[in-house]
C-alpha cells in the first residue's frame, strides 16, 4: 500500500521542493534533540519537519512553529489555535491546558 507521508525527495514536486527549501533555512530555530526530516503529506499537500518523537513543525506567516495534535480528539494546529477550540472532553481541555501554559 502506497503510503500517505513520505521523505523520499522523489515524491516531491517542484512546489514541495520550494517549500522544503523554506523550512530548512529556519531549521537551527526549532527545538529538537533528534534526527529532524522535511517529509511531504501526499494527500493534504503539506511539506513539513518531523523528528524522532514524531514533534511537527510547519511555517506559520514566515515563522516556523510546532504544529500540535490532541492525542484525544484528533484537533491539529499551531498554538494560537487551540485557544478557540471549545471542546467538552476533559482530556482535551487538560492536553491544550498543558500546551497552552508551555
Amino acid at each position: 500500500m502506497d503510503s500517505i507521508i513520505t521523505t523520499d525527495w522523489s515524491e516531491f514536486g517542484e512546489v514541495e521542493i520550494k517549500e522544503a527549501k523554506e523550512l530548512l533555512a529556519h531549521i537551527k530555530e526549532i527545538d529538537s534533540s533528534g534526527k529532524v526530516e522535511v517529509t511531504f503529506n501526499k494527500h493534504s499537500g503539506y511539506v513539513f519537519l518531523t523528528d524522532e518523537d514524531l514533534r511537527v513543525w510547519m511555517l506559520n506567516d514566515g515563522k516556523i512553529e510546532e504544529y500540535f495534535n490532541c492525542p484525544v480528539c484528533g484537533h491539529e494546529g499551531f498554538k494560537e489555535e487551540f485557544n478557540d477550540h471549545n471542546n467538552s472532553n476533559q482530556e482535551c481541555v487538560e492536553f491544550e491546558r498543558e500546551l497552552l501554559k508551555e
